[in-house]
């Protein structure tokens, strides 16, 4: 099927860019408003996690503190209970090199201590100097409390927190080992002087490991973290896949609006020139009538007078061809509203091929028939049909060479009835394949350009549809559908 040469430039389409540029900006606007609020919670939802972890710690840490002041409090009386003062009554005087005394003192303090999780115990004299430790190494050592062990002997309870890891570990609070250390004052519970002073005598120091607590702490936070960052994270994709789907709706109805404006436009357009063609149409008709008639009448008398002339048959038939331009005109500017009443598409065909029949065999075309038996019947202008099957056909013959085959397929579903025209010509170009709707626009050297025009309207007014397209492996598919 040939079409082609444009007698009219295709409406320019920069108004709709603009358009469709309108009508996505300020989605993209609510779009970079929603990641950026999503990003804002999700850093905050960290923060708080975070903070609510330092939060936990440091409740740990003072819980911690508690239970070391109670654990000291309660060696510094078992101590002064069953070690000072048994020792001071049967001896006088606290000497724990002597190892009778230091195994009493051990053997009291493991007692005590059992099952506490208790890693370092160390005693300090009043000198400063270490009497007692869990490890034997430290024992004799001189000056080795500190700051804590100069607080502890004016009888205050100090704690100090010891974290050992990489630099990284410390920076994000995940440290290796973390321990607790608490020094308290070993105090004389009862006064053996007159003026009844409870007096301190020693310092203790208990290091207690508490690893195991903070990590579960650190375990928490990364939980609370993780599962913050997973919520967030599915909230992005339930968010990101709305604004997608939003997205792409409002890019469709954009697309569909401008469809409906160009469409607008060409029918405005086209209006136009049905109104003009109809117009002048009529005024060239009168006329042509009077000079075909009059053409006919001096025919009669030029076959007396010149038998063998040929002007009046020459003027004749270009009238003829003229009135069939005009009427192309006419039905494509004004179409006729059909008179709808049952028929078989498979009749209506027939008559189309019976009409053409001398036409087929000049031309030698095989016409290859592929009809769906019961076909239901439709509502439509029999003589409308006919007149959109014979322009589809007669474009098909002119596309086809000698021996060219036309199958033409009709089949059916519940809501429609559909008719299909493939030829096994060259097929049409994707150039003017975009342009054979466009009125007056032909690639035949004669012709309107208004064929398929009116053939579309024809159908349309029927409220089918048709599509026109390039066959496999060439050719070209002429699609109709009709509501049954």
């Amino acid at each position: 099927m040939k079409t082609t040469h444009k007698l009219r430039e295709p409406v320019k389409r920069l108004p709709q860019k603009r358009s469709n540029t309108q009508g996505v900006r300020p989605f993209v606007l609510v779009k970079a408003f929603t990641f950026s609020s999503l990003i804002v919670m999700l850093t905050a939802t960290i923060v708080i996690a975070a903070l609510n972890a330092h939060w936990v710690r440091n409740i740990l840490l003072e819980k911690n503190k508690e239970y070391n002041s109670l654990l000291v409090e309660n060696l510094n009386h078992q101590i002064f209970l069953r070690f000072v003062a048994p020792v001071v009554f049967q001896h006088g005087e606290i000497k724990l090199r002597e190892k009778d005394q230091h195994e009493l003192l051990d053997a009291v303090i493991k007692s005590t201590l059992h099952s506490f999780h208790v890693e370092m115990v160390n005693i300090y004299g009043t000198d400063n100097v270490i009497g007692y430790s869990f490890d034997k190494t430290q024992i004799g050592k001189k000056n080795a409390g500190g700051v804590h062990y100069e607080k502890a002997m004016k009888n205050q309870t100090t704690s100090k927190l010891v974290q050992k890891g990489s630099f990284l570990e410390l920076m994000f609070w995940f440290p290796q080992e973390t321990k607790i250390i608490t020094f308290a004052p070993l105090i004389q519970e009862v006064a053996f002087s007159r003026s009844g002073k409870r007096m301190v005598i020693g310092v203790i120091e208990v290091v207690r490991d508490i690893s195991s607590d903070y990590q579960k702490v650190f375990k928490l936070q990364g939980l609370i973290v993780a599962s913050c960052i997973i919520i967030m994270g599915i909230l992005f994709l339930i968010l990101r896949f709305v604004v997608k789907h939003g997205e792409n709706i409002i890019e469709t109805r954009a697309e569909e609006r401008l469809r409906l404006e160009e469409k607008l436009r060409r029918a405005e357009h086209l209006s136009a020139i049905g109104g003009m063609t109809a117009g002048v149409s009529h005024e060239i008709r009168n006329p042509l009538g009077i000079i075909k008639s009059s053409a006919q009448l001096l025919k009669k008398k030029m076959t007396k007078l010149d038998p063998d002339s040929k002007i009046p048959d020459i003027i004749v038939e270009e009238s003829t061809r003229l009135n069939h331009i005009i009427t192309d005109f006419l039905d494509f500017a004004k179409p006729k509203v059909p008179d709808l009443r049952p028929c078989s598409l498979d009749e209506v065909i027939e008559k189309n091929l019976t009409f053409l029949a001398s036409q087929i065999k000049e031309a030698k075309i095989h016409i290859k028939k592929d009809y769906q038996k019961n076909i239901p019947e439709i509502l439509a202008d029999t003589a409308m049909l006919y007149q959109s099957f014979l322009n589809i056909l007669l474009n098909s013959f002119q596309a086809l060479q000698e021996n060219g085959t036309i199958t033409i397929s009709t089949w059916s579903d519940p809501v429609m009835v559909h008719i299909c025209f493939t030829d096994n010509g060259e097929g049409i170009s994707q150039d003017v394949l975009k342009k054979i709707w466009t009125p007056f626009f032909t690639t035949k050297d004669t012709g309107t350009g208004l064929g398929l025009g009116i053939v579309k309207n024809i159908i349309e007014a029927h409220k089918g549809s048709i599509h026109v397209s390039n066959g496999k492996p060439s050719g070209t598919k002429v699609e109709i559908a009709l509501p049954i």
